[in-house]
C-alpha cells in the first residue's frame, strides 16, 4: 500500500510542478483516529512550492487520484500531515492475500540480493558460551533471518583467535590439571581457568595418554585438545539454538597471509603511522579520533586494532556490500578506531554497521547470579537452555532492545502462564490450531472460498488491520536491525486474537460466518508462525 500511495503522491506533486528528488515516506499514526498511514510530504515540499505546508497539503490532496475501494478518505491534520483511512475491503483483501501466500507472506525484496555478512558470537575457544555470548548469538542470528526474509544474500560468520595469551593460559590450565591427575602436586594460579570443563579436558588426555604427557609443553597437545573440545562444544550449543555459521575465520590467517603486515606498510606509505617509545602508532586524530592509537606495542605484539582493521579490509575485499558486526558492550569504545583505519585505507566505513548489545544479568529468586569465565562462577548458555528451553532463551534475549541491559528472570521464564510472553504467544498459536481442527471436524473447509465481508465486527477489523502490518514490520525491523519490535508486534497480534476470541465464537450455527472467522484465525496463525520463524522459535499445534 505504501508503494501505491507513494506513486499517487508523486503523480500529484508532478501535477503541481514539483516532485524531483522528493520521495514520500509514511508512518503509522499513534492514534487510529488519524488513519492507517500518514505522510509529512507536504511539510517536506512546502518550501520548494513556495507556500505553507497546510495549504500545500490541501493542493496535494485535491490532485490525488486514488482508488476509492482502497482508501475511504484522506484528511489533513496539524501543520500539514496527510492521513489516509483505508476501506474495510482493503483489509479483507489483505487477509485473502495472507491465505494465498501462507508461509511466504511477509517476504520482501528490499535487499535485492545485496551481499551481506553478519558476524556474531566470535568468542575465542577458552570456555563454554555464557549467557552474555547467548544474547549476541541469538540477536545476530535473528538479524540474519530478518535480512533473509527481505532478500539479502546473507553470510553468517564467526571470527576467532586460537593463539595469544589467553589461549596459552588455557593450555597451561589443562596441563596443570593433567599433572594433578597423574599424581603431581601443583600450584594452580588464581588467574588461570578454573572451570570444571578444564578438569574434564585434562581427564580425556589422561585417559588417552596415561602419564606420557608429563613433559608436554602447554602449547602442545594440551592447548590443541582444549581448543578442539571447547570449539566443538560451542558449535553444539549454537546448534541447539538453531544457529549455524557459514564461515569460521581465524585471526591467525591474517598474520600467516601477511594481511596484518600489509596494513602497517600501507599506513607507513601514506604517512599515517609513526614510531614512538618503541611502539608503532596510527594517526587516528586525522580521521576524527580523540588521540593517536598504538597498533603495535613496544613488545612487538599488535594491539587488537591492527588485526581488526586487516580483517575488516578483507571483509570488504571479499565483496560484501554490507557488513554487520554484533559486538558486546566492552567494544563500544574500540570499534571507532577500526572504522578510522578503514577510512585511512580508502575503504568506505559506512558499509560497516556495528551493533552493540548490553550485558545480561541472570536473576534467580530475586538475586543476581554472578558470572566469571575464569572463576567458573557463571551460568553457561547450555545450562540456561536446559533450565528453560530453547524457545524461551531465544525470545527473552530478543524481547528487549539490545541497547538496554537485560535482566533474565528465571522464575518468569519457567512460568507456564500468560505472564510468560513466550507461553502467551505460543498458546495463541496452539489455540488457533485447536479451533481450526474443531471447525474442520464440523465440515468447514479451510480451502473453500470465504465471504470475508461477513467480518465486520470491531474486533475482527482491528485484528485484520494488525495482520496487514506484518510485511511493513518485517521490512522496518530488518532496516533498523531491531528484532525486539517484531517480538512486540507479535505480542500485539496474540493480544488482538485473544480479544477477538473472547468477544466472538468462531464455530457457530452460521456456516458462512464460521468459515469467514476460521479464515481470520488461519490468517492470525500464519502471521504468528511466520514471525516465529524469524525469531527462531517453535509454532506449536498443541500445548
Amino acid at each position: 500500500m505504501k508503494q501505491y500511495l507513494a506513486g499517487r503522491l508523486t503523480a500529484s506533486l508532478k501535477a503541481l510542478g514539483l516532485g524531483g528528488g522528493i520521495t514520500p515516506t509514511f508512518e503509522k499514526p499513534r492514534s487510529t483516529a488519524h488513519g492507517d498511514l500518514t505522510t509529512n510530504i507536504a511539510m517536506v515540499a512546502a518550501k520548494q512550492a513556495g507556500t505553507n505546508p497546510r495549504q500545500f497539503a490541501q493542493q496535494i490532496v485535491e490532485k490525488l487520484q486514488i482508488d476509492a475501494t482502497l482508501v475511504d478518505r484522506v484528511e489533513i491534520a496539524g501543520p500539514g500531515f496527510i492521513n489516509f483511512h483505508f476501506t474495510d475491503k482493503f483489509f479483507r483483501e489483505r487477509l485473502r492475500e495472507i491465505l494465498l501466500k501462507k508461509n511466504e507472506f511477509g517476504r520482501l525484496d528490499a535487499g535485492h540480493r545485496r551481499k551481506t555478512q553478519v558476524e556474531f558470537v566470535s568468542a575465542n575457544p577458552t570456555g563454554p558460551l555464557t549467557v552474555g555470548h547467548g544474547r549476541g548469538a541469538v540477536f545476530g542470528d535473528t538479524v540474519a533471518r530478518l535480512l533473509e526474509w527481505t532478500n539479502y544474500d546473507v553470510t553468517r560468520e564467526y571470527y576467532f583467535n586460537n593463539a595469544g595469551r589467553q589461549m596459552r593460559i588455557l593450555g597451561d590450565s589443562v596441563r596443570l590439571r593433567y599433572l594433578e591427575l597423574i599424581g603431581e602436586k601443583i600450584e594452580f594460579p588464581e588467574d588461570y581457568y578454573q572451570g570444571e570443563y578444564i578438569k574434564e579436558i585434562a581427564q580425556h588426555l589422561r585417559d588417552q595418554f596415561a602419564d606420557a604427557l608429563r613433559s608436554e609443553p602447554a602449547e602442545g597437545k594440551f592447548k590443541q585438545q582444549a581448543e578442539q573440545e571447547i570449539f566443538d562444544d560451542i558449535k553444539k550449543t549454537l546448534r541447539r539454538l538453531g544457529i549455524a555459521h557459514d564461515v569460521y575465520y581465524n585471526e591467525n590467517t591474517l598474520y600467516e597471509t601477511g594481511k596484518v603486515k600489509e596494513v602497517i606498510e600501507e599506513f607507513r606509505k601514506r604517512e599515517l603511522a609513526y614510531d614512538l617509545d618503541g611502539a608503532i602508532w596510527f594517526k587516528a586524530t586525522i580521521f576524527g579520533g580523540d588521540k593517536d592509537k598504538v597498533i603495535v606495542k613496544s613488545t612487538g605484539e599488535p594491539t587488537y586494532r591492527l588485526p581488526d582493521i586487516a580483517y575488516h579490509r578483507e571483509k570488504l575485499r571479499r565483496g560484501f556490500d554490507l557488513v554487520i558486526d554484533v559486538l558486546g558492550a566492552d567494544h563500544v569504545a574500540t570499534y571507532p578506531d577500526v572504522l578510522a583505519g578503514l577510512k585511512a585505507l580508502d575503504y568506505d566505513p559506512s558499509k560497516i554497521k556495528v551493533l552493540i548489545h548490553q550485558f545480561v544479568t541472570i536473576v534467580q529468586n530475586g538475586e543476581v547470579v554472578k558470572m566469571s569465565t575464569r572463576k567458573a562462577n557463571y551460568v553457561t548458555l547450555d545450562e540456561l537452555i536446559d533450565e528453560v528451553g530453547v524457545d524461551v532463551v531465544r525470545y527473552f534475549f530478543l524481547m528487549r532492545s539490545i541497547g538496554s541491559h537485560l535482566n533474565f528472570d528465571l522464575g518468569l521464564a519457567k512460568e507456564q502462564s500468560e505472564q510468560n510472553p513466550v507461553y502467551y504467544l505460543q498458546y495463541a498459536h496452539a489455540r488457533i490450531a485447536s479451533i481450526i481442527r474443531h471447525a474442520e471436524s464440523q465440515g468447514i473447509d479451510r480451502n473453500a472460498f470465504h465471504d470475508l465481508s461477513l467480518l465486520s465486527q470491531p474486533e475482527e477489523l482491528s485484528l485484520m488491520k494488525l495482520l496487514t502490518q506484518f510485511p511493513d514490520m518485517v521490512e522496518s525491523c530488518a532496516a533498523t536491525f531491531e528484532p525486539h519490535r517484531l517480538a512486540e508486534y507479535l505480542h500485539d497480534v496474540a493480544g488482538g486474537f485473544h480479544k477477538f476470541y473472547h468477544a466472538h465464537r468462531v464455530v457457530t450455527e452460521d456456516r458462512n460466518l464460521t468459515a469467514a472467522r476460521m479464515a481470520l484465525c488461519i490468517g492470525v496463525k500464519t502471521v504468528l508462525s511466520n514471525g516465529f520463524s524469524i525469531l527462531g522459535i517453535q509454532a506449536p499445534e498443541k500445548m
